[in-house]
Parts: structure tokens; sequence; C-alpha cells
């Protein structure tokens, strides 16, 4: 039976970057894939306003999402400017309640940025709190409770590291050798970040940037190409492997 899965990340971008391969195996084996952000991404350039280059990345990521059949949404927080507050946690919870996943796949807890941890906190906050019908989040939209806390994963940190440059070794690699070329397409359509990336980041080639990451992490696995997840299994959260059940052994190695 087809199940849903939500990728929620804080930027346009960011689940193509971690996740987009996988993403892709997932759809192609007819699960219903949603990839949501936090922001629009509204402070990722020097040459656009806030509500222009907004405007440019949500259109990119509606495309990017649209290569493999899967939907995209918003959650209108703004770059820079998320935070652990209530209203914030509903507005997450409200999302979940939204889009009702089996399995969520999110940030890391301890990334380079403060949207990224920030995201990985309430994500995971809200996949507790989305299937008790007493924590209210009516104000957004009438939406049912859901059945049970889904499936919860955390992709790799930028580079594989932390804050501190430790190294940051995930759970599961999922070989997505047969998805390169479709998560390239998917990064490549946010051309926006192009410019972005080489003038913020210094990043002066984004896609080979990111194939250098898929190599380094397959390597952990034997694999040419890879993306690694690590699962939060702390009590009440599932036990079960749900992305190695729906992508079966021949596809995920576990470390």
């Amino acid at each position: 039976m087809p199940k849903r899965i939500l990728h929620i990340h804080a930027h346009p971008d960011d689940a193509e970057i971690f996740s987009g391969g996988t993403l892709a195996l997932l759809a192609a084996a007819g699960h219903h894939v949603t990839i949501a952000t936090m922001t629009p991404g509204d402070c990722g350039s020097h040459h656009h306003d806030a509500e222009e280059i907004a405007r440019i990345r949500r259109q990119e990521a509606a495309s990017a999402a649209a290569l493999i059949g899967a939907k995209y949404l918003c959650a209108e927080f703004r770059d820079l400017s998320i935070f652990e507050t209530d209203e914030a946690r509903r507005r997450v919870t409200a999302l979940l309640r939204r889009t009702q996943p089996d399995l969520v796949i999110t940030a890391p807890p301890a990334d380079y940025h403060c949207d990224h941890e920030v995201t990985s906190n309430l994500v995971r906050d809200a996949c507790f709190a989305a299937p008790a019908p007493n924590y209210s989040t009516a104000e957004l939209g009438h939406w049912e409770p859901l059945p049970a806390i889904p499936h919860l994963y955390f992709t790799d940190p930028a580079e594989g590291v932390d804050r501190e440059g430790r190294a940051w070794k995930p759970h599961v690699v999922v070989n997505m050798e047969s998805t390169l070329e479709t998560k390239r397409a998917m990064l490549a359509a946010h051309q926006s970040q192009r410019v972005w990336l080489k003038e913020h980041h210094g990043m002066d080639d984004y896609l080979e940037t990111m194939q250098e990451w898929s190599a380094k992490v397959g390597a952990y696995a034997g694999l040419a190409f890879g993306e690694g997840f690590r699962q939060y299994r702390i009590h009440p959260y599932p036990q079960s492997g749900l992305l190695e059940e729906l992508l079966g052994a021949g596809l995920v190695k576990g470390l």
C-alpha cells in the first residue's frame, strides 16, 4: 500500500541536496511525496528584494518537486526568523495534520545553519504533537490529528559534519545511483541559488558539490552515490525502519 512521505526542511533546495535521490526512488515506487520548506528562501539573494526572491524560489521549488510528481508546500516562516515558540510548533503540527504522513524526513539537530537546527526540533516535536487531539491547530485549518506518531528520519548535515566539524555518521545509506541524474535535475531547478551560493557561500558549482557529497556518503556503504539518514527512535517514536522497508534491502545499507 502506498505511503505518504513528508520531507520538511528549512529552505528551498535543502530537500533536493540532502534527499533528492531518495525522494525520487520513493516517488517512483508509487508513494505520495510532499516536499515542504519552512521558509521561501527570502534572504537568499543579493539582487532581489525579499518578496521577489521568495516568489522566484517558491516557483523553483514547485518545479523541482514536479519532476518526481511530488507536491510542494511552504510553511511561510522567514529566513533566520524560525524560533521554537508555541505558535511555530502549532504551525508545523498543522502542516503534518494537513499532509498526514506515515514517514517524515527533516533536518538534523546539529548543522551549520540555525534555521536547519530549529526546523529539526520543531518537526520532531510536531511529530509527537500531531496525534494529540487536545493540541489544537484549529485556527490554522481543520485537519484531523494523525492516527499515530509518524516514523521520523534526519538527513545528513551539510558536508556530513556538525557545527564543531565532527563527523555525523548516518544509520543507513540509500543507494541513489539510479536517481542521481534526477537529483541533479531537481537541484538545477533552483537556478537562483547558483548565484547565491557562489556569492555568499563561495560554492562555485553547487551541482558538482552535491555530487561530491553524494559520493562521500555512498563510500560509507561501498556505493558510488548515497544519501544518509538517522532514524529518531527515542520512546515513543516508531522503532521499525519504515524507510528501509519501503525501499528494500537492495537499496538501503545499514551501518
